[in-house]
């Protein structure tokens, strides 16, 4: 088993991958609680800050209002994705899903200002900000997907006489289905990193976000990276429940 695990491409079974990984984390956590920084607070200090977070009614409140934030920012941009990227196989509509895959280079700092002035309320404004901070990183991926599709799945739609629309609902819309959730999964991870840095912007509404934002004023790092710690737990846990719909959804995939 060692010669498996210390040569390339060795192979090993589940157990002995939940052991390595047992492994790594337990020299990571001794290995930085004995030589933690001065800046850093030790992982005995952020265990007990994160059982005070845990303990704290106004953490759930704002919990709840970055995961509703989150997850009505994700069902809107999945929906202008879908349609951007179906509408782009038509060459009349293809530039406007490639110019909306170069916005991922635009950065919010400089457009805060205009989301604020056609936003009636804090609310607003972040569903916003988050939006347009996760459509071009979503279209960018399934734009790939979609025109990556050999073009035999085509054709032979045009064999069985469905013509040019039935081959795109069969090809794109019905065959990349399971494509569509696992680059809504892969993508995700941008929605939940960004939502803390939104909730900083407009920090009336409450949030992940707002905390961070108070507990590094007053430098109390403690509560700071029990939130980091907290808001990674909570993604590593999106990403499993998203993986694992897409399997029951579509079973096939894992045969």
């Amino acid at each position: 088993m060692i010669k498996q695990i210390l040569t390339p491409f060795g192979e090993t079974d589940k157990k002995t991958r939940i052991g390595i990984i047992l492994f790594w984390i337990v020299l990571a956590l001794g290995s930085f609680e004995l030589f933690h920084s001065k800046i850093i607070p030790p992982p005995s200090k952020i265990a007990g800050s994160i059982g005070n977070l845990l303990s704290s009614n106004e953490f759930y409140e704002d919990l709840v209002a970055s995961l509703i934030t989150t997850t009505k920012a994700m069902f809107f941009s999945i929906i202008i994705t879908v349609i951007v990227v179906y509408l782009s196989v038509i060459q009349l509509f293809k530039p406007v899903a490639e110019f909306i895959s170069k916005c991922r280079y635009l950065t919010l700092t400089g457009l805060i200002f205009v989301f604020t002035v056609l936003s009636k309320d804090t609310a607003e404004l972040k569903m916003y900000l988050l939006i347009f901070g996760i459509v071009p990183f979503f279209v960018t991926s399934f734009y790939s997907v979609i025109h990556s599709a050999p073009i035999e799945e085509r054709w032979k739609a045009y064999v069985n006489k469905l013509g040019r629309w039935g081959a795109l609902y069969e090809t794109i819309v019905i065959g990349k289905l399971d494509m569509l959730f696992e680059v809504m999964r892969q993508n995700f991870a941008i929605s939940w990193m960004m939502i803390t840095m939104v909730e900083g912007y407009a920090m009336s509404e409450g949030g992940i976000g707002t905390l961070l934002i108070k507990s590094n004023k007053y430098l109390d790092l403690g509560p700071v990276f029990a939130m980091l710690v907290i808001v990674l737990v909570l993604g590593l846990l999106f990403d499993y429940g998203l993986t694992l719909m897409r399997k029951i959804l579509f079973p096939y995939l894992s045969k």
